[in-house]
């Protein structure tokens, strides 16, 4: 058997998230229905971080393990003839060693891109529209008490099903572009919206709504009915996954901002 490891882009906006649903469109149904016409037999994949409702993804990586014989050109441009024009492979070569898409994963980095203008765009889905103006350095000041090993129940979604809520966020960044305004993080792993509650979080401080102390309130109160809103989902995107190198992944290089002890295998 021999593993393949994919990168996958995807505009989440038609799809009921990643994992497979019954009578539900997700990515991971179709990627998988390509990728067995491709191996001639059936294939599962196992994907770095499952997505929600809505979400898109830049850089999502995937593995699967396959005894077709099959070039890395097959893999990628090959499969892509199989998708819907929402989901594109765009890279493929062959898991080394015990490499595995969650499990390897040191770090993942998401972006939540804010359209904020007083009216929505009648072209891009793939971002979140606040027609309030947005203070971005003030954004930015307040996530900063976000960086670090934290208890983030005020930031989960309340069905989470995950054991701790304890996560370590290696950097958080807002900045603007224009009329965009972006916010970029990184941390081992995420909870359930935890990126979606956060970007509320921080969209209220912006606009005036709530102080810059906000952040490190809630982190110190550990309750998520306290936590504000939670942003919609259209502006997030799963930008990338970092692995140690000897996987050989290419690394995006937004994971230069990573402390030393994250990047320990470098």
């Amino acid at each position: 058997m021999t593993r393949i490891v994919l990168g996958i882009e995807y505009d989440g906006s038609r799809f009921y998230g990643w994992q497979w649903q019954v009578e539900q469109r997700n990515i991971q149904h179709e990627l998988q229905q390509a990728l067995s016409k491709i191996a001639q037999h059936p294939i599962t994949v196992q994907c770095a971080g499952r997505t929600d409702t809505g979400v898109h993804a830049t850089e999502q990586v995937v593995h699967f393990d396959t005894s077709a014989i099959r070039t890395l050109d097959a893999w990628h441009r090959g499969t892509n003839t199989h998708l819907p024009p929402d989901i594109r492979v765009i890279w493929a070569q062959e898991g080394i060693g015990d490499f595995h898409a969650r499990y390897s994963a040191i770090a993942r980095f998401y972006r939540y891109v804010i359209l904020n203008r007083a009216t929505p765009s009648a072209l891009n889905r793939q971002t979140t529209w606040c027609p309030l103006p947005l203070d971005a350095e003030k954004m930015h000041q307040a996530a900063q008490s976000l960086i670090g090993q934290h208890d983030f129940t005020s930031f989960r979604a309340q069905g989470c099903q995950s054991k701790s809520p304890c996560r370590k966020m290696y950097f958080i960044d807002v900045h603007r572009v224009g009329e965009l305004v972006i916010i970029e993080l990184s941390a081992n792993a995420f909870l359930h919206h935890m990126v979606r509650n956060i970007a509320g979080v921080l969209m209220a401080i912006g606009s005036g709504k709530q102080p810059v102390s906000w952040t490190h309130e809630l982190l110190d109160l550990k309750n998520r009915k306290l936590g504000g809103v939670t942003a919609p989902s259209d502006g997030l995107h799963l930008a990338g996954v970092y692995y140690p190198p000897h996987y050989g992944i290419a690394k995006n290089p937004i994971f230069n901002k990573l402390p030393a002890d994250a990047r320990r295998f470098d």
